[in-house]
């Protein structure tokens, strides 16, 4: 019996194969390196087989050496491999003491951005191999140019957008983080200056081939409206979905398309972290005479949200996801982690797919731990006594990055019972002000409603469904022209 457990390290992420190879080198040996160079690298085993069981067992080589020469042949040909990424070191020849088969080791070590996608036959778009669970699989065109995008050290949302000029960014967005840079870094050297320079100092705008001053593409998604935003990112969304009552679909929701708010990067950004922080506790703390209503869980909740936002490839579809519920947040982001997962949760190597967009978040204190604020999530869930962080990554035609924060475990019971605490002191405070709306005048919209109370329109119709349904409302007449009656004034 082949002794696989020394080999064990490699078996997560299907990072292990073996071959038969009695007949020479198989061809699938090329789309196992391609597939294990553009993900997180693996072993090559040849001269092994898997039985029925599972089991493996040695079939041995017959000629190793010339295996190996032939090998090395094969992958120095730029016409069939189009990089070698291995050194002297990454492939050997090994006798097995109890069987004395010759078996041969090759040691993939993952590709480089740079040097992505490896690919086979000089054919990119149609010979480049990726790993999953269930193997090696052939990448879509779109997986292919996500590679090339991520190749040049310019991250793609340094791209100066001559369609478009700074005054068609949205003035109350720039204004909000100008306010925002202004009171958390007081009498900073740029204060002063006017909006154009100001923007191009923060990397939000720059000169363009014209001679004139445009903004970047980390200046539109920070500060354009989404209407402007998707003529130069077309799959562009952002979504926000709470969770919290597992009876409807969602108890609250709002994304980027609507029209009733800018839809841009900066403003989903504080909508989304006011939201999931509501039912964080906050203690009592006083600083030089100041209370510190900041906790570790606030910090790696802003971690999270900028991580998952400066990391997306706002050029792959379904957008930005975070889902709040009752026991766990969920940021899912477009792309793959550049740095590969275990880097990631690892910490200490940053490498944001839009830089700008990281350095912009930098300057009002939001992601300003540079390559470890993942690491700081699962000290702060260890600190909670919940369970660790989960990170996944999905390849295919639209790849994507998902991290999960688990709100449960030891603090389960006692997450819950705050959660629904807050959240039914939340919502009774939310009727009884649409009850006061009602009753000044109850022929108000829903979309009034929505308007005077600073909540999205889909947290209005919740909570008129809740009241219909305990029996405390009444919609009399049509949608339009119709007006509310209540029944219960108690």
């Amino acid at each position: 019996m082949f002794d696989i457990k020394r080999f064990d390290s490699y078996r997560e992420d299907n990072r292990l194969e073996v071959k038969k190879s009695s007949g020479g080198l198989p061809l699938s040996l090329w789309e196992t390196y391609s597939s294990f160079a553009n993900s997180y690298g693996g072993l090559i085993i040849l001269g092994v087989a898997e039985d029925k069981d599972g089991s493996w067992h040695t079939t041995g080589l017959k000629d190793g050496r010339r295996l190996q020469k032939e090998f090395w042949d094969t992958i120095n040909n730029p016409t069939k491999v189009s990089l070698n990424v291995l050194s002297d070191n990454d492939v050997e020849i090994i006798t097995e003491p109890d069987s004395g088969d010759v078996i041969m080791v090759i040691h993939v070590p993952p590709a480089k951005r740079s040097d992505r996608p490896i690919f086979l036959n000089a054919d990119m778009m149609r010979c480049t191999f990726r790993r999953n669970w269930e193997g090696d699989y052939r990448c879509s065109k779109s997986e292919v140019k996500a590679m090339l995008r991520d190749q040049p050290e310019n991250t793609m949302d340094m791209k100066v957008i001559e369609d478009f000029t700074i005054d068609q960014l949205n003035k109350d967005s720039i204004k909000g983080y100008r306010n925002r840079h202004r009171v958390l870094r007081p009498g900073h050297p740029w204060e002063e200056l006017g909006d154009e320079k100001y923007l191009e100092k923060i990397g939000a705008a720059a000169i363009g081939g014209d001679g004139k001053m445009h903004p970047t593409a980390a200046g539109l998604l920070m500060f354009g409206d989404e209407y402007l935003i998707v003529r130069e990112f077309p799959d562009y969304f952002l979504d926000y979905r709470e969770i919290l009552d597992p009876a409807i679909r969602w108890t609250d929701r709002f994304y980027s398309s609507t029209g009733e708010w800018s839809g841009n990067v900066y403003d989903f950004y504080f909508r989304v972290y006011n939201r999931l922080i509501q039912d964080v506790k906050v203690p009592f703390k006083m600083v030089g005479g100041d209370r510190i209503d900041d906790t570790p869980v606030h910090k790696a909740l802003r971690e999270a949200l900028a991580n998952c936002l400066v990391n997306t490839d706002f050029y792959v579809p379904r957008g930005v996801v975070i889902k709040k519920e009752r026991e766990k947040i969920t940021f899912e982001n477009p792309g793959y982690v550049r740095v590969g997962k275990y880097q990631m949760q690892k910490g200490g190597e940053s490498d944001p797919r839009n830089r700008t967009l990281m350095k912009m978040f930098n300057m009002i204190d939001i992601g300003e731990r540079a390559g470890s604020g993942v690491p700081e999530l699962f000290s702060v869930c260890k600190q909670q006594g919940w369970d660790n962080p989960k990170i996944e990554e999905r390849f295919g035609d639209a790849a994507r990055t998902f991290l999960t924060l688990p709100l449960s475990n030891t603090t389960r019971k006692t997450t819950q019972k705050t959660t629904q605490k807050t959240t039914q002191k939340t919502t009774q405070k939310t009727i009884e002000r649409i009850l006061n709306l009602i009753k000044e005048n109850p022929y108000i919209t829903s979309t009034e409603i929505a308007n005077k109370l600073e909540i999205t329109r889909d947290g209005v119709n919740y909570n008129i469904r809740k009241l219909k349904q305990t029996g405390m409302l009444k919609r009399e007449g049509p949608d339009k022209g119709g007006y509310w009656q209540i029944l219960d004034d108690d």
